[in-house]
């Protein structure tokens, strides 16, 4: 035997699979769809409800054709998706939580949303405003 070939032991396999069970009931995704007209990408869940992501706000699937999308495979029973055409693997319990990519990916997401000059983002600023506003910044003393 190598010195680098490792072995799990019985004990460490049947601990993995209880850690696998206590997470049994959470959603898995069972089926993934593209909408091309609405650039959508629906994710069938397996407690019956869906998740809807614009696919620009998806992490390497923004410049994606139609067919290449369509070209996934289900991991670890739906716990994640690959789309091996793209090199993309989506962690599903990330997706539901609202996490579409990398730390830097969610940054440049939040900037984009953060800088959106809408008229409800006006109005919403306004009725903030009306309230107060943030509260002023106050000066702290140095020791």
């Amino acid at each position: 035997m190598a010195e680098h070939d490792v072995i799990t032991t019985d004990a460490e396999i049947e601990a993995a699979l209880k850690r696998a069970k206590l997470h049994d009931s959470d959603p898995r995704a069972l089926v993934v769809e593209h909408i091309p007209g609405l650039n959508l990408l629906i994710v069938e869940l397996s407690n019956e409800r869906r998740l809807v992501l614009p696919i620009e706000d998806v992490q390497g699937l923004g410049n994606a054709t139609h067919e290449q999308i369509q070209n996934y495979e289900l991991l670890g029973r739906g716990t994640g998706i690959s789309f091996p055409e793209l090199d993309v693997d989506l962690y599903v319990p990330a997706l539901i939580e609202g996490v579409y990519g990398n730390r830097r990916w969610m940054a440049q997401l939040g900037k984009k949303g953060g800088s959106a000059k809408t008229e409800a983002k006006r109005l919403a600023a306004k009725t903030n405003g009306a309230k107060g506003g943030r509260p002023a910044r106050t000066a702290t003393a140095s020791a």
